[in-house]
């Protein structure tokens, strides 16, 4: 098993970072559409018509957001997702953790900052 461990800083609220990450909504706006989310402890998700999906495995709201992630390239292998926000000086910083059968560590590093970080920023911070 390998580990991406990224931070970012997001210049909005912690309550709006949460939001981004749990709702459908939200994840539509950022570009992750068509989305479903129910942001509850066993709760499935879904993101890019089913391109991403899995299970809420734990939610601490505006603290932790854990997830099994499932894609599309081979859908019964799973990755464990773990996004920790920590509010500082009027910004929110999000720590990902990302653990699973990473086979482009550097491929996965650019995917999560083109298609999930940096659209979340673009529109949280406008």
């Amino acid at each position: 098993m390998k580990e991406i461990r990224q931070t970012y800083e997001i210049k909005a609220p912690r309550s709006k970072v949460w939001w981004a990450l749990t709702t459908a909504e939200a994840a539509e706006q950022w570009g992750a559409g068509p989305a479903t989310m129910d942001a509850q402890r066993g709760g499935e998700f879904s993101y890019w018509d089913g391109d991403i999906h899995g299970i809420n495995t734990r939610v601490e709201p505006e603290s932790l957001l854990a997830q099994d992630w499932y894609g599309h390239d081979d859908p019964t292998q799973k990755f464990n997702v773990t996004f920790t926000l920590e509010e500082q000086s009027g910004a929110t910083l999000v720590h990902l953790l990302y653990v699973g059968d990473i086979k482009d560590e550097q491929k996965d590093i650019k995917d999560w900052q083109e298609y999930y970080f940096t659209p979340i920023k673009e529109l949280l911070e406008a």
